[in-house]
């Protein structure tokens, strides 16, 4: 448990990091999306921005901080935000190796002024390495790791958003390890460097897969195996009024109260686990599906043991009665977007607005 006195702040926080001060080096992608989440789990999150910056107030990565444009060539805010870091708990950037330190803010300047702060480093190819200094996205981060080739269609990759390097390998490995980091900082008073690099993340996710591998029950290529496609009770299938619906009929019970609920009387549907019947039920299957609208399926089968979904677009999925139920959106200026999570029963988290959500000076960003 993260055990740290509430400190005197202008951002009204509750949490399980109520009381934590993180400085936010602005960023794309996944080091934005980390921050998010460990405002909206109650840090004093402030983002440093460059001058001009024009934060917007819609934006959902960038909710719940306060935000100081300044110029980071400057020497003397340089040493602004030195004097900010001095107070902080952690840091996070996700820069290119080197150009923290080029700037005079590295994990020796930053850490000899700080010693108890968490330095997390967000990269997609890592702080070392060939590639480190090479410029990449998300879909060359999974190309490198196995994730990417096993995602897609027969006759090719296809790239799942950018959900795998940039969020699930990137932002939430940074979190974790932020967090891992605050934890032990409680125990030692030293921080130290997260080296979070999406290549690393990704990797991390194929550990399963990797595993089916060595156990022989797993195919590398696509469409082959019972979770890339490749099986009959495991994918989505079109209905008649061109919407799709998901099955994850995988277990026995659940597959036999798919046929019950489809009329899959069939004998061809008993060999559920011969790879080589797939291909033959796939195309059984996709005609039954096609019988009827997507309504009709979810009255038939959505709630029960078949493993049923309606494939939803992100619209549809604010409106879908169970994510209306768990309140899993929410609405902040405006803009429909995902509520907190995880969910905590004793110190929840929140959207919060900081008061001063842009301020002038970084001597402003924390009430001393």
């Amino acid at each position: 448990m993260l055990d740290k006195p509430a400190q005197n702040t202008s951002v009204r926080t509750s949490g399980p990091l109520s009381g934590f001060r993180v400085v936010e080096f602005a960023g794309i992608g996944p080091g934005p999306f980390a921050c998010m989440m460990l405002a909206d789990m109650g840090a004093d999150v402030v983002t440093l921005d460059r001058v001009g910056a024009r934060k917007s107030m819609k934006s959902v990565a960038g909710r719940g901080r306060k935000v100081i444009e300044l110029d980071l060539k400057d020497k003397a805010a340089i040493a602004q935000v030195l004097d900010l870091l001095a107070s902080a708990d952690a840091l996070v950037e996700g820069f290119r190796p080197g150009v923290m330190e080029r700037l005079g803010l590295g994990p020796d300047v930053v850490l000899a002024r700080n010693p108890k702060l968490v330095y997390g480093r967000m990269t997609g190819w890592g702080q070392e390495g060939p590639l480190a200094n090479a410029a990449g996205h998300d879909i060359n981060y999974i190309s490198i790791t196995g994730a990417l080739a096993a995602i897609g269609t027969k006759e090719a990759p296809v790239p799942p958003l950018n959900l795998v390097g940039d969020f699930g390998g990137g932002a939430l490995y940074l979190v974790v390890g932020v967090l891992a980091a605050l934890l032990e900082a409680q125990k030692s008073g030293k921080g130290q460097v997260v080296d979070a690099a999406m290549c690393d993340g990704a990797a991390s996710l194929m550990s399963f897969f990797f595993d089916m591998t060595t156990l022989g029950r797993w195919t590398e290529g696509r469409n082959q195996n019972f979770l890339d496609g490749g099986a009959h009770f495991y994918g989505v299938y079109e209905c008649a009024c061109g919407h799709f619906v998901s099955i994850g009929s995988i277990e026995p019970q659940f597959y036999a109260l798919l046929r019950e609920h489809a009329g899959l009387t069939d004998a061809d549907f008993d060999a559920q686990m011969n790879p080589k019947a797939w291909p033959a039920l796939k195309e059984k299957l996709k005609a039954v599906f096609k019988s009827k609208t997507r309504e009709d399926w979810c009255r038939i089968m959505e709630g029960t043991d078949i493993c049923f979904a309606p494939v939803l677009t992100m619209s549809e999925a604010t409106q879908h009665p169970h994510m209306v139920a768990r309140e899993v959106f929410l609405e902040r200026h405006g803009v429909k977007q995902p509520a907190p999570a995880p969910r905590f029963s004793r110190t929840p988290s929140a959207v919060r607005e900081p008061e001063g959500a842009e301020i002038s000076a970084v001597t402003a960003a924390w009430k001393r």
